[in-house]
C-alpha cells in the first residue's frame, strides 16, 4: 500500500601519505599506495619481504595490481596486509584502508555501478516518480551510494501507516556530493503532513498529489569528497489514508551492506499474520514470500542476510472484522 524508495549514499574519509602529508582529498586507495611507495623507495619484492616478517604473505605482482588499480584488497588476508602496508610505509593508522571502496558484488547478485539503467530497471518504464522528476529521474541520486538503510513505519489503531522514520548511511561516489533526493511513494488519499530532518538539513519539496509521491531533498549541509561518508536521519508523518495499509517496501538500486525494515504496529490493531518477500523491481512479482513472527512488542522485522539490489518488503493479513477507532 505504501511502496517507498530512498535511494543514495556516501561515504569516504580523509588520509595522509608519508611523513604527515595529506594527499588531495580525491586520493584513490591505488594513487595513494603509489605515492607512498616512491616516498619509502622501496621496491615491491622489499616490501613483501616486510611483509613476510610480520606474518603476511603477499605477491609483488600483487601489489603491483593495486598500486595500478587493477585489483583492491577485500579478501581479510589482504586488509590485514593493508594495515601493515601502512606501518611498513610510514603511515598514520587508516590512511590506505579508509580509501578502500565497498566490496565488488559477486554472482547472480551482482550489479553495475548506479547510474540510469539501475534507476529505470528499480522502478520500471514510465513510473510515477519518472513522470514526477522529468529530466531528473536519471540522475536521481548518482552522486551518491547507500551503505545501510534503518526503517521503522508506524501504523495507528486504524490500520493505516502514519509514520516513516530513516536513518541511511550514505557513500560520496565523486567530489562534491552534498544531498540524498528522497522518493516516497504514497498510497491513495494520503498526504504528507510533516517531514522532519534529524541529521541534515531539508531542502526543496515537492509533491504530487494526483500520482501519489512525494519528493524531498536532504542536504549535508557541506560537500563531501568522493568516498566520504554521511548520516541522513529523517521522519516522514502521514495523513489517515482511506484504506488500511497491507505492506510496506523499499526499493535499492545497489546492493547495502545492511537493510533493516521494522514495522511497528498498534496494540489495538495487530495483524494475523506476516510474511517478508524480495522482487527485482517495482514492477514484478513478490518471491521468496516467507512468514515471520510477530513479537511480544507488535512489531514485525526484516533484515537480509544479503540485501541485493530490488525491492525488500514485508506484507501483512488483518484479522476478520473492523478495527477498533481507538
Amino acid at each position: 500500500m505504501w511502496p517507498v524508495h530512498v535511494n543514495g549514499t556516501v561515504a569516504g574519509a580523509m588520509t595522509t601519505t608519508a611523513n604527515g602529508h595529506l594527499p588531495t582529498a580525491t586520493a584513490s586507495f591505488a594513487a595513494a599506495l603509489r605515492e607512498a611507495v616512491e616516498r619509502r623507495q622501496l621496491s615491491l619484492d622489499r616490501i613483501c619481504h616486510h611483509l613476510a616478517l610480520r606474518g603476511v604473505r603477499l605477491s609483488p605482482a600483487t601489489l603491483s595490481h593495486w598500486q595500478r588499480g587493477r585489483s583492491q584488497p577485500e579478501r581479510p588476508r589482504s586488509l590485514r596486509a593493508v594495515r601493515e602496508l601502512e606501518e611498513i610505509l610510514h603511515l598514520p593508522p587508516g590512511a590506505l584502508s579508509s580509501l578502500l571502496q565497498p566490496n565488488r558484488p559477486r554472482g547472480r547478485s551482482a550489479v553495475g555501478p548506479p547510474g540510469p539503467h539501475s534507476v529505470h530497471r528499480l522502478y520500471g518504464p514510465g513510473s510515477a516518480v519518472e513522470q514526477l522528476l522529468g529530466d531528473e529521474f536519471e540522475q536521481l541520486n548518482d552522486g551518491v551510494h547507500s551503505l545501510t538503510i534503518h526503517q521503522s513505519i508506524h501504523l495507528d489503531a486504524r490500520r493505516h501507516i502514519r509514520r516513516s522514520a530513516v536513518t541511511q548511511v550514505v557513500r560520496a561516489l565523486r567530489d562534491g556530493a552534498d544531498r540524498l533526493l528522497a522518493v516516497h511513494q504514497l498510497d491513495e488519499g494520503n498526504t504528507p503532513v510533516e517531514l522532519t530532518v534529524r541529521c541534515g538539513r531539508l531542502g526543496s519539496v515537492r509533491f504530487d498529489r494526483e500520482r501519489g509521491c512525494v519528493v524531498f531533498e536532504v542536504l549535508f549541509g557541506r560537500r563531501l569528497a568522493r568516498n566520504e561518508t554521511a548520516i541522513v536521519e529523517y521522519d516522514v508523518l502521514i495523513g489517515e489514508g482511506t484504506e488500511p495499509a497491507v505492506f510496506h517496501e523499499r526499493g535499492t538500486r545497489v546492493s547495502l551492506r545492511e537493510f533493516l525494515l521494522h514495522i511497528h504496529f498498534d496494540e489495538a490493531a495487530p495483524p494475523a499474520a506476516c510474511f517478508k518477500y524480495y522482487r527485482d523491481s517495482f514492477t514484478a512479482r513478490r518471491r521468496e514470500v516467507r512468514r515471520i513472527a510477530l513479537d511480544v512488542s507488535r512489531t514485525a522485522h526484516l533484515l537480509p542476510a544479503k540485501c541485493r539490489a530490488g525491492v525488500h518488503g514485508i506484507f501483512w493479513e488483518w484479522p476478520p472484522g473492523r478495527p477498533r477507532s481507538g
